[in-house]
């Protein structure tokens, strides 16, 4: 018969998601879900390739071919989702930070599940946010962060709990921030965005991400997507005096009245920040830890990452 047309042809079957997962096999739970949620993502129709991190193989190495895939799994601690987050940087495929370490704060941050089930399905849902990353400089070499750096008092907290953690676990952060009871005073020099500034305190931290533990906010208006940093002053004695300014936080984010308590620390916004110590302080990036560091320069990179979550961006700021 004329003026018939025939019926469409039925779709072709869309191209199967393609997934790479790099597992760090010394971050904190060895006994982490990921059998399970690359299993998952295999049911689910993805082509999932494994590599394990590795002394002999440099990461770069492990993931030069990373255009080639769909998304990026960062299995470990913040350490080892940040350095692949930063290595990945504007190459536009996704990464997902997969809870494998000890307090896994910049999953906790982007607000994702702990289940495999669950993780997968984030992964082959595909929603993503974009995010700024920082980068930190010292003597020359260049290193990539996204939740904060950090010098002073959280650094040395973060030294302090590396032997604790294989019987503690996240506690661990606990009781070594419980030993920073008298930590040292020192005088800092700022330099933010080319403005000079000093301070007397026990520590200064260059945040990206703003919550702690149990998505506890550290201090308000820390949003990842701003292109800038949040530069907190710590000026209290020691770290068990910062909990009212947690408390203060916490009642903004939930719209619960006006700060109660002040002093302890000040806020300031920059897009690079160099800080220097009349004494040397241990840094930490990450959970990362550098020894006796300062001086050191941070500078903010906009819209590097894009990081999976079923989060909205408006969710994961302060």
């Amino acid at each position: 018969m004329t003026g018939q047309t025939s019926p469409p042809s039925p779709p072709s079957n869309p191209k199967p998601q393609r997934v790479l997962v790099i597992f760090n096999p010394k971050s904190g739970k060895g006994d982490s879900e990921l059998p399970e949620f690359v299993w998952r993502l295999q049911e689910g129709g993805a082509e999932v390739t494994q590599r394990e991190m590795s002394r002999e193989t440099p990461l770069e190495r492990q993931v030069e071919d990373v255009e080639d895939f769909d998304a990026l799994v960062a299995a470990g601690g913040d350490g080892t989702v940040s350095s692949l987050a930063y290595i990945t940087r504007s190459k536009g495929v996704p990464v997902l930070a997969f809870p494998a370490g000890t307090a896994n704060l910049i999953a906790q941050n982007l607000d994702l599940p702990t289940t495999a089930p669950e993780l997968a399905a984030l992964v082959l849902n595909g929603h993503n946010i974009q995010v700024d990353l920082g980068e930190i400089e010292v003597g020359g070499e260049k290193k990539g962060f996204a939740m904060l750096a950090g010098a002073g008092a959280d650094a040395a907290m973060i030294r302090d709990s590396e032997d604790l953690k294989e019987h503690f676990g996240v506690m661990a952060y606990v009781l070594s921030a419980m030993k920073q009871l008298n930590p040292r005073k020192t005088t800092f020099k700022l330099t933010l965005d080319g403005q000079e500034r000093e301070f007397e305190g026990i520590g200064v931290m260059v945040a990206n991400f703003g919550m702690a533990n149990y998505r506890m906010p550290i201090t308000t208006d820390i949003n990842p997507s701003d292109g800038q940093f949040t530069v907190v002053l710590l000026k209290a004695g020691n770290l068990l005096r910062l909990i009212p300014n947690l408390i203060d936080s916490l009642r903004a984010k939930l719209n619960l009245g006006d700060p109660m308590f002040s002093g302890n620390l000040e806020t300031l916004n920059a897009r690079e920040i160099t800080v220097d110590a009349a004494d040397p302080f241990p840094l930490q990036y990450d959970g990362e830890l550098m020894v006796e560091t300062t001086p050191f320069t941070a500078r903010i990179l906009p819209g590097a990452a894009r990081f999976i979550t079923a989060a909205r961006e408006e969710e994961v700021e302060t």
